[in-house]
């Protein structure tokens, strides 16, 4: 299927040079007596690495890619393969540490996640909106530290350092947005 810049959408995924790309943003600038450019913001779906892209002209089309997204929950890692299983045929699939990038930071043992296929192949994956971690390791708050409220680094059980509040502590689950990756609340 063939779009035209008229079509973009975040989020939708083209394939330029044989590869697939997911639009990150995307704005087309018109000026007087010219072709319109169309500037977009790519991030490769097989590496996570952000492109950016001008184009120029009345006609510019863009083929979309064929990227299916599955179901499955991640099982466990050996070295530096981590492993998935679909949820509908308990397939397994096999992820290196370089195309999960940045989601390791939010990976825990059976949680679900989307995997991304290209071709029938794995090659990335989306993480929940939300994750639930435990904290492993954070100072203690003492009553009064300040009037207004304040933050303190706290280090998760995934390696990853978020700031929370002061009335967090250790050994307490709270839950992480994955995509500003910022402290949301305490889970009960």
């Amino acid at each position: 299927m063939v779009v035209g810049w008229g079509d973009l959408r975040k989020g939708l995924a083209i394939e330029m040079d044989g590869e697939p790309y997911q639009v990150v943003e995307y704005s087309q600038q018109k000026m007087q007596q010219r072709a319109p450019v169309v500037r977009l913001r790519l991030r490769e779906l097989r590496t996570g690495k952000m492109v950016e892209r001008n184009f120029s002209g009345y006609g510019v089309r863009f083929n979309v890619a064929s990227v299916e997204q599955r179901s499955a929950q991640y099982l466990y890692r050996d070295q530096d393969t981590y492993y998935f299983m679909d949820s509908g045929t308990y397939e397994q699939y096999a992820l290196s540490q370089q195309q999960l990038g940045d989601a390791l930071s939010y990976l825990k043992e059976q949680v679900e996640v989307q995997l991304l296929f290209y071709k029938e192949q794995p090659i990335s994956l989306e993480l929940p909106t939300f994750v639930d971690l435990k904290v492993v390791e954070t100072a203690p708050g003492f009553r009064g530290d300040t009037a207004q409220g304040g933050t303190k680094p706290a280090r998760l059980e995934t390696g990853l350092t978020v700031n929370v509040p002061f009335f967090v502590n250790t050994g307490e689950v709270v839950r992480v947005d994955t995509r500003s990756g910022e402290y949301l609340e305490r889970v009960g």
